[in-house]
């Protein structure tokens, strides 16, 4: 089995969201409670500092991310570090920050949002797309796990709280939800909690496991495929990327945590080949 290599030592509060940007071959990725999105450029590591928690993106174009902060969503240049303000999420509930994200197929942008303090029930799952902002899913207390199967059939998200994680059929002309979701893998009798996810090529579900340090991979029909243990135990969120899609990047949290490579993000040669990150379209 591989073994997880670091890829950045830098220890994240709350690492979260790694996004590899298909066209410039760079993982972006981000410690929310330092309010900070953190990258790698030819070799040197560098970061950015907002005055809010930044947590997820996708991107618009080469220069280009939509960002999810804890008051909107934003147009952020790389080459600048300015933000433009595309629609406000949650901007007037002072309770709740954003989590959780990525871009769906059709150009839309998922993201999730909780309580500063995992309030119960206080977050909400949204879609932004064609310049709509709508909730899709109410009374969460922690959104993850947001991630499409690669033929546009459905999402999947989860309530890390609650411990199911759910599959949303989806419309296959503009990727809005479609019936009720289901029950995808039920994890509310485990000693951990499901963090993020991504789906690869082959439509298997990858799933970060808080609590246990460890990388999951389940059949779309729900099979326990393979594992793979990470150094710390509150692994993040897992992301697809490297040339040729086969490196999985993991990120994780320092917060509470005494393990020695707390925070570090890691990467994974697995030999399996992930989705494109899909383009958001503004």
């Amino acid at each position: 089995m591989t073994k997880a290599q670091v890829f950045s030592e830098t220890a994240c509060v709350l690492g979260e969201g790694p996004m590899w940007h298909p066209e410039r071959k760079q993982l972006f990725w981000f410690d929310i409670l330092s309010k900070q999105l953190l990258t790698v450029e030819s070799g040197d590591q560098r970061h950015w500092q907002f005055d809010e928690c930044v947590s997820a993106a996708g991107w618009v174009d080469t220069d280009t991310l939509l960002m999810a902060s804890e008051s909107g969503l934003y147009r952020f240049s790389i080459a600048s570090g300015a933000r433009e303000l595309v629609v406000p999420l949650e901007a007037d509930n002072p309770v709740t920050r954003s989590n959780d994200g990525r871009a769906d197929p059709w150009g839309g942008f998922w993201i999730g949002t909780m309580g500063f303090n995992a309030e119960p029930g206080a977050g909400a799952i949204y879609r932004f797309y064609r310049g709509e902002l709508r909730q899709l899913v109410g009374d969460v207390s922690i959104s993850n796990a947001i991630c499409f199967a690669p033929d546009r059939s459905c999402a999947y998200y989860t309530d890390t709280a609650d411990g199911r994680i759910m599959r949303q059929p989806l419309n296959a002309d503009d990727g809005w939800p479609v019936g009720d979701p289901e029950v995808y893998l039920d994890f509310s009798g485990e000693d951990f909690g499901p963090d993020g996810a991504v789906v690869d090529a082959e439509s298997c579900f990858w799933n970060a496991q808080w609590g246990t340090g460890r990388l999951a991979r389940y059949s779309a029909s729900g099979a326990l495929l393979a594992t793979w243990d990470l150094p710390p135990s509150q692994t993040t969120c897992p992301a697809f990327g490297g040339p040729d899609l086969t490196t999985v990047y993991v990120t994780s949290a320092a917060d509470n945590s005494t393990d020695p490579q707390a925070g570090q993000t890691f990467s994974l040669a697995t030999g399996i080949t992930g989705q494109r990150e899909h383009q958001v379209i503004l």
